[in-house]
């Protein structure tokens, strides 16, 4: 239920809904929640439905190079989402926006975006895929994501510091390239956990987990470097470069099937320990 307005919500079940936004007044728009089983809502939910709200404010000759964003609190699932974006500029090849995701218990996220306009210039690719099976090789993650987008992770290793996976959006989606690149968005809140776990000093089975720490989002900033396609498999490659503060920085790299380098991502991730007093 909505605690505003008392009716029922119709939570999406598919990605093309999801990111299917209502204005509500001059650079305004609303979004529902799918409906997770943890309780709140997925980070890369909102800051996919971030992205594409200022992509609404923009020409559709300009795609997203980067964006970066905080997590502010967690999101309610019994209620919209408001997404309120600033035009901070607007420029002949690049124009930027900042977005602020609201609930009425206050902010959930605030996000800044920048976009540019196709050039042509050098291409050049140093970044290079791991050796990793491919995602028929890889057994399902079905326990939390039964829709929408789908997870082959690969086994991280206690002390490896690194972890990897492969995730698309489940539906077949459209030709338009900021669907593809909201999808992209939607699937980089996940993976890198792992990679932080799996080198702190106390390890538990995954289903001990949640008994043992508080871990959530923080921070997370992505570089949009090729065209992509988010229903097809991409790999994700996470580094964890360390814990302090009960908080592990985590860096990475996603590319497509070929070997394409189609974005770097870094996200700082909450890995707290539950205290009993």
């Amino acid at each position: 239920m909505s605690p505003a307005s008392g009716v029922e919500l119709a939570h999406p079940t598919d990605f093309a809904t999801l990111m299917t936004l209502e204005q509500h007044g001059p650079d305004t728009w609303v979004g529902l929640s799918a409906e997770y089983p943890w309780g709140r809502i997925y980070g890369g939910q909102v800051v996919a439905q971030s992205l594409r709200a200022a992509l609404m404010t923009v020409a559709v000759d300009y795609l997203p190079h980067s964006l970066h964003a905080y997590f502010i609190r967690g999101g309610d699932l019994s209620e919209p989402v408001r997404y309120e974006v600033d035009r901070l500029r607007d420029g002949r090849t690049f124009c930027t926006r900042a977005v602020v995701a609201r609930q009425s218990g206050g902010a959930i996220l605030n996000l800044s975006c920048s976009f540019q306009r196709a050039e042509s210039a050098a291409e050049v690719q140093t970044a290079r895929m791991p050796l990793a099976p491919v995602p028929d090789d890889v057994r399902p993650h079905a326990e939390d994501w039964p829709w929408i987008m789908e997870k082959r992770p690969l086994v991280s290793y206690p002390g490896a510091g690194q972890s990897m996976g492969w995730v698309r959006i489940k539906d077949r989606l459209d030709e338009d390239p900021r669907l593809h690149v909201c999808g992209l968005a939607f699937t980089s809140d996940t993976v890198q956990f792992n990679a932080a776990r799996s080198i702190h000093p106390i390890q538990v089975p995954q289903e001990k987990y949640h008994e043992t720490f508080m871990g959530a989002s923080l921070d997370h900033a992505m570089w949009f470097h090729r065209p992509i396609r988010a229903d097809e498999w991409h790999l994700y490659q996470w580094d964890c470069h360390g814990l302090t503060g009960a908080r592990g920085m985590t860096v990475g790299n996603l590319f497509a099937p070929d070997g394409t380098h189609v974005a770097s991502i870094a996200q700082e991730v909450l890995l707290r320990e539950r205290r009993s007093d």
